[in-house]
């Protein structure tokens, strides 16, 4: 008997967070063609290829990838990474491997969560950002993009490359102000940020994955053209499919 344990989409998929496989001695990707058989017809897609997938706590890319022999007893943890809608997004900008984690809000969830997570993974570099401060994916990498560059040429608005990210979404020089308005409030839901090696953020995926959410806000739009007191006329004399998220990331990458 092996055990499947679903998380994120994966739940929506089969309409429950685990799976009971009465056979032995399969690889991962017959097993994946199994699920496929047996997955509800009326239930979202399962996306096979945007997943983690570990066998008893073990990354499974660590051991034979989607060979690897699933035995009697064993659990199998499946975690889609991909897409916005499953609250997880992974990315690479300037050979840089990040791991982008939608978190719902909890009251309990303040600014230790990052030192905590900072103390855990010391190989990683952690932001978080509040949802209302990211207009979308578009907007999300572009700012990366700019504070990625900034470091390329030595020229951030702080010291660590973590804080120029937060700077430039916040749109301000000041850090204090930045760390107010755009980083983490409990009860507020918020964007992990995190840049690191690619084992390590897929383990990083395993343990948040519980508490992951959707990345992007319907409203973070609204919200962003009311604080930052950017208007319709505004937005009309900018020639692109992306007007609000153009003005964000050319304002912000003229920060000083």
């Amino acid at each position: 008997m092996i055990t499947v344990k679903l998380m994120g989409g994966a739940k929506k998929s089969f309409q429950t967070d685990q799976i009971q496989i009465n056979r032995v001695d399969l690889s991962i990707g017959d097993l994946l063609d199994l699920l496929v058989e047996i997955k509800p017809a009326d239930s979202y897609e399962f996306d096979t290829a945007n997943i983690l997938i570990a066998v008893n706590g073990t990354d499974s890319s660590a051991m034979q990838g989607r060979a690897t022999i699933i035995h009697d007893s064993d659990v199998v943890s499946i975690i889609p990474v991909i897409h916005g809608g499953s609250g997880m997004l992974s990315l690479r900008i300037r050979r840089k491997q990040i791991q982008i984690i939608g978190l719902r809000g909890n009251k309990a969830v303040g600014a230790g969560f990052l030192e905590d997570l900072r103390c855990t993974y010391p190989g990683i570099l952690f932001q978080a950002v509040s949802k209302n401060f990211v207009a979308g994916r578009g907007h999300l990498e572009k700012i990366l993009n700019v504070s990625l560059e900034a470091e390329r040429n030595d020229i951030l608005l702080s010291k660590k490359l973590e804080t120029d990210m937060l700077m430039r979404f916040a749109l301000t020089g000041q850090i204090s102000e930045a760390i107010t308005n755009a980083g983490i409030r409990p009860g507020y839901g918020f964007i992990l940020i995190a840049i690191g090696n690619r084992n390590t953020l897929n383990s990083l995926c395993r343990r948040l994955a519980p508490l992951s959410d959707g990345l992007f806000l319907k409203g973070s739009s609204a919200f962003l053209k009311r604080h930052f007191k950017i208007t319709k006329r505004q937005l009309d004399v900018v020639c692109s499919d992306t007007p609000l998220e153009d003005i964000l990331v050319e304002r912000a990458a003229v920060l000083l």
